[in-house]
């Protein structure tokens, strides 16, 4: 028997939060006071809060966290991390009621971008980083609204303890020896999921690599973070779309990490929430992320969106936009039902 399974939602991820900072639970939209940036500052002091929903790893929220509030200790960030599928539902939840929670979101999903870049779902950022030269306002920010925080690369990821040979390919999961020892990622979990599996049936033999990869029995994992867990921990020998687990290996955990011949990556976009109840202190967090301390931070094994950042592996602005065509759409959902289906 096969031990494959494609869940048709994701398990939730997000606990709720009760914020008990002025001006929480609001109403509609809200936007940061008018005046200079000083000004905006001050209020997100007020605030004293600010909330990130954001897909990014948990160690680099954790140094995003502690280089913020270094740089603003009048305002505590919370951090809840989740997968785009779940984030978004909260924010869709919020933005529909108009009683905000979250302030600063961090995702993926173009597509969600695409349908919500003429409402109110999202501020237009004011922040002054956005206009350094360094990070090309024009190829990095999408309506005003929509800002270009990072890149994560995804590629072939093995225990070495396990695996001492590594994997440079997808056909080296088709080892006989390695049935029912490697992981892939849902693709019903995020559209950016299915740009990668798009991805893999371009540039290493189709859809029958695909099919092959399913008859080797993979589990099955929510997002390439517990995909990366599992590799550290041994539950599996190797694993199809992992991050360079960095922190993984910076711990003593046993793992490597290629990108493969044909390189891919998704963007990390940002955006302040329209219904977000501390509409300052998101602005300030988004203006910090595209400084110099913020993507010290968050760029570490990921790619940048300034350069000179150390410990990043490339540029954002140079990683390759999604496939709309498999991303967006009837075209979405169609790949996804396929994808289901090989998988299941």
């Amino acid at each position: 028997m096969k031990h494959k399974c494609i869940r048709a939602a994701v398990t939730a991820a997000v606990a709720a939060l009760t914020l008990t900072a002025c001006g929480s639970g609001s109403s509609g939209t809200s936007e940061p006071v008018s005046g200079s940036w000083d000004d905006v500052i001050a209020a997100a002091n007020e605030e004293g809060k600010v909330t990130i929903y954001s897909t990014q790893a948990a160690p680099r929220l954790a140094a995003l966290e502690t280089a913020f509030e270094a740089a603003y200790p009048a305002i505590d960030l919370e951090v809840v991390r989740g997968v785009d599928a779940d984030l978004l539902s909260k924010v869709d939840a919020e933005s529909k009621s108009g009683k905000g929670i979250g302030d600063v979101a961090v995702i993926t999903d173009v597509s969600w971008m695409d349908a919500n870049k003429d409402t109110d779902a999202a501020g237009k950022l004011i922040g002054p980083n956005f206009d350094n030269p360094e990070y090309e306002r024009d190829t990095s920010i999408i309506a005003d609204r929509f800002f270009l925080e990072g890149a994560v690369l995804l590629g072939f990821g093995w225990n070495t303890s396990l695996l001492p040979s590594g994997i440079s390919t997808p056909q080296d999961f088709l080892d006989p020896a390695l049935k029912g020892k490697i992981g892939i990622v849902n693709p019903a979990t995020s559209p950016t999921y299915l740009d990668y599996y798009s991805h893999i049936e371009k540039y290493y033999g189709g859809r029958k690599v695909l099919e092959q990869i399913a008859d080797q029995n993979p589990r099955i994992y929510p997002s390439n973070q517990p995909l990366a867990q599992a590799i550290a921990s041994g539950e599996i020998s190797a694993g199809l779309m992992a991050d360079p687990m960095l922190p993984n290996k910076e711990a003593g955990a046993p793992v490597e990490w290629a990108a493969g011949e044909h390189i891919w990556g998704a963007k990390w976009y940002g955006f302040a929430l329209g219904t977000s109840p501390h509409p300052n202190a998101a602005q300030v967090l988004a203006n910090f992320m595209v400084s110099q301390p913020g993507q010290a931070a968050t760029s570490v094994g990921y790619s940048s969106v300034l350069p000179d950042i150390e410990g990043s592996l490339a540029r954002a602005q140079g990683v390759p936009d999604q496939n709309v065509e498999v991303t967006t759409g009837d075209g979405a959902q169609r790949y996804r039902d396929e994808l289901e289906k090989t998988f299941s």
